[in-house]
């Protein structure tokens, strides 16, 4: 396979969940580095958004492999971005949109001859019992929680799609695995400025947990590299390279709206117990919407968290194209504009991960 770099000459991608926080913005960098984009929508109004980027919009839906097909005539490189993200919610629609919709993205792309899928699956999917893990390489194994339907759904997802590599002559597969994605537009932010402003806001252990994130401009240009430079099934880490605490970077990200947490905070034990009974409750009541708090929640963000991203520097060629410092003084800009970041930062273009719609 001949490596094309960032900047490959008028080939052909469809994105899914290009409506959504990540796929816009892989959009914006996929046209900016000269690619023909397409982006799936299964209703009229994603499919606007995806044409409002610039980008082809294709009618079709994640359960329809079918569809899928279709759209995928003619294509090189599938980046599949849509996923269903929450903290909570039976396993069932997780694997609904997360498993079967990846596998039908599989079949399809197989059938319509496209060299390669690019998979934006999560650094949770490593995450066992509530532990800290420092520089975590992808020699570790898949997880399945049964608190955490939504890293379960990708790791499963991310495994049907390796094993697929190769399964057909000239056909193969890619995984990137991002921890928390961040960046202008993040849709978790808004929630937290709103828990914040309610006075609901608490640190859980003090907020001095070490993590690892990745802004969404370096995520997008660590998928570009994957589509040329990738080894078949291979699953790759990728980061910012800087770790930081949570304690410290959500109250960067916060200070990006004027907003200031308080220091209060709550003990890891106590709030996973509290989580489990809060569980329990939705679940016997059948309660609409969210519990307040999450075991998955506090999976995510509850422990030491660290990825070692080595081996994408070593097979991509990646590093980090903006820094966590310029990202948020970027975002704290009210005049920037999100989907122009390529051009307001000049070599660049999920929170914990991406909403994006199919």
């Amino acid at each position: 396979m001949t490596p094309i770099s960032d900047s490959p000459t008028r080939r052909t991608a469809l994105v899914t969940g290009g409506s959504g926080f990540v796929g816009g913005h892989l959009i914006a960098r996929l046209l900016k580095t000269g690619w023909q984009v397409r982006g799936i929508g299964r209703s009229g109004s994603s499919r606007s958004a995806v044409a409002a980027l610039g980008a082809e919009p294709r009618e079709a839906d994640l359960a329809n492999a079918d569809a899928l097909e279709r759209a995928m005539e003619g294509v090189d490189t599938v980046f599949h971005v849509a996923a269903h993200f929450k903290l909570w919610g039976p396993l069932r629609v997780f694997r609904a949109m997360n498993v079967d919709g990846t596998r039908n993205v599989v079949t399809a792309a197989e059938r319509a001859g496209v060299r390669r899928v690019v998979y934006v699956s999560a650094a949770a999917v490593v995450m066992g019992h509530p532990q800290p893990q420092h520089r975590v390489t992808e020699d570790l194994p898949l997880q399945r929680m049964g608190f955490a339907p939504y890293s379960a759904s990708k790791a499963d997802a991310e495994e049907l799609l390796r094993a697929a590599s190769g399964r057909r002559k000239g056909f193969s597969t890619v995984a990137i695995r991002p921890p928390m994605i961040w960046g202008p537009d993040m849709p978790m932010l808004d929630h937290m400025v709103e828990t914040v402003k309610a006075g609901q806001f608490r640190w859980v252990a003090g907020g001095g947990q070490t993590m690892s994130t990745c802004h969404v401009d370096n995520l997008c240009h660590a998928l570009i590299l994957a589509a040329d430079q990738g080894k078949d099934g291979a699953a790759y880490f990728v980061s910012d390279s800087v770790d930081t605490t949570l304690k410290s970077f959500l109250s960067r990200l916060l200070a990006t709206r004027g907003v200031q947490p308080d220091d209060r905070g709550v003990p890891f034990r106590f709030a996973w117990t509290i989580a489990g009974i809060m569980g329990a409750v939705w679940r016997l009541l059948r309660l609409k919407g969210e519990p307040p708090l999450t075991r998955q929640m506090l999976r995510l963000m509850g422990k030491d968290f660290t990825v070692d991203i080595s081996r994408a520097r070593k097979d991509l060629g990646y590093g980090p194209v903006l820094s966590p410092e310029d990202g948020l003084r970027l975002m704290a800009q009210p005049a920037f504009h999100v989907r122009d970041s390529t051009s307001a930062t000049g070599s660049h273009h999920d929170a914990l991960n991406a909403r994006a719609e199919a």
